[in-house]
């Protein structure tokens, strides 16, 4: 048996957005990505996230389904504008008492509260102010983060203060395929800088509360290989690997941005006036941990006179490799090289897997049940090399996989099943999978069969 730490979390996700629904549902303010979601074009299939899962409502069924499959861990987001409906100002204290009833309803089960203070649902009112190329929305923020400590610091003791940083800025600034739906190389950097400073306030809101919580960043992090041995292709994946993973981790870890990926935003942007005395010193973290959202590795190539980076990945067929329907290689060592890689590099910080899986579409069969094998290995192969680095004296501390219900993925609509129970959107019938009892049973035993 390959055994894993005691006390070690075993979770699955989701975000409010994606799974909520209930838009207009005791005063919440409307959100960037109601906005995004409802602009034709935007998503496929033309999806919004009005309904999603009905899990504002349905949130009992919800937590029993955790319950039930025996996972002891819960990674779920606040949704900002059902808590200040305008960002900022009066606090809509249903919003406030729905996640009570919600973080009371898991421990009543014996289950953590991992709480996400932003997984992308900004404020509209805060985006026409200028949104995350606005200091005032990191204020905004702060005020945000510490109302929520002092209304639950007393029973979560993992925050995670906001969702992928990396993505904010490439998929919602410089490409416009996330809300908002901006394409500026400047502004993506710029939101970059603001997420994380955002990150700060927040940690400072946690020190001044008094409660006894950890707050970390969940990082969208992929490791990095060169494409051959070629100079030009390991200079590519290092500069590449500055741009997804060292920019933010540094910062949060090391209080400094990297200097060669200064240099790289500085040849493309000038000055970078938006980064200010003290900004850094405010990111970095002293104590808390690193949440790992891992998909996929970058195999990297280098791309002279590609803009605005000079660099390309490289997925090559008929590798062997196995894909996911997402597209997605299946290469769990490169999970445990990451997790290893962060510890020999930022030290012995404790780190939790804050993401983790896979697009498959299986439905349920002639007998009512998802036999959804392939996801079921994806899951064992990655849990291996969990434990693998674990092994190898690194410090994770949980696994929570994403997500525990097929949802609305963002741009992406809802033909994308990530899921670990099946949902029927048109009946909202939930359907356990047997990748997600597959994860209860390793959650009950705490430990992984033998190959």
């Amino acid at each position: 048996m390959r055994r894993f730490p005691p006390g070690f979390l075993w979770g699955a996700a989701t975000s409010a957005y994606q799974v909520e629904g209930s838009v207009d549902a005791d005063g919440r303010g409307t959100s960037i990505w109601d906005t995004f979601s409802h602009t034709p074009g935007k998503i496929d299939g033309g999806g919004t996230g009005d309904v999603a899962c009905d899990s504002y409502r349905r949130y009992e069924e919800d937590l029993d389904l955790l319950a039930g499959l025996g996972l002891n861990a819960y990674r779920f987001s606040l949704a900002w504008p059902r808590i200040f409906p305008s960002g900022a100002g009066t606090v809509e204290r249903r919003g406030l008492d729905h996640y009570d009833r919600l973080i009371d309803g898991l421990l009543e089960r014996g289950i953590e509260p991992v709480v996400t203070l932003y997984h992308w649902d900004l404020p509209q009112a805060l985006e026409d102010r200028g949104g995350w190329l606005s200091r005032d929305t990191v204020d905004r923020f702060g005020e945000y983060a510490a109302t929520c400590f002092e209304a639950y610091g007393d029973r979560v003791r993992w925050w995670i203060t906001v969702n992928e940083p990396w993505i904010v800025g490439l998929l919602g600034y410089r490409l416009g395929l996330h809300a908002p739906g901006h394409r500026d190389v400047r502004e993506e950097v710029t939101a970059f800088h603001h997420v994380l400073l955002a990150h700060g306030r927040a940690e400072q809101a946690l020190r001044e509360s008094g409660t006894a919580g950890l707050a970390g960043v969940a990082f969208a992090l992929a490791p990095h290989y060169p494409w051959s041995d070629d100079p030009a292709d390991q200079a590519a994946a290092r500069e590449s690997d500055g741009y997804v993973n060292r920019f933010f981790l540094d910062a949060v870890l090391k209080g400094a941005y990297p200097p060669d990926t200064l240099v790289l935003y500085e040849r493309l942007l000038g000055d970078l006036e938006f980064v200010r005395d003290g900004d850094l010193e405010a990111i970095a973290t002293p104590r808390g941990f690193v949440g790992v959202n891992y998909y996929a590795r970058r195999v990297m190539r280098a791309a002279p006179g590609l803009e605005p980076y000079p660099w390309e990945v490289v997925v090559e067929p008929n590798t062997g490799i196995e894909m996911t329907e997402g597209g997605n290689e299946i290469t769990p060592g490169a999970l445990t090289d990451l997790l290893v890689r962060l510890r020999d590099d930022y030290g012995d910080v404790p780190l939790l897997v804050t993401e983790n899986g896979c697009v498959y579409g299986d439905g349920p069969g002639p007998d009512g049940r998802v036999h959804d094998e392939r996801r079921a290995r994806y899951l064992e192969v990655h849990l291996a090399a969990v434990h693998a680095a674990i092994e190898r004296g690194v410090d994770v501390r949980g696994y929570c996989h994403w997500s525990l219900l097929d949802n609305f993925e963002w741009a992406l609509g809802y033909e994308q099943r990530f899921g670990l129970v099946h949902v029927d959107y048109a009946t909202q019938r939930r359907t356990v999978k047997d990748s997600g009892l597959r994860l209860g049973a390793v959650a009950r035993a705490n430990a992984l069969e033998p190959e």
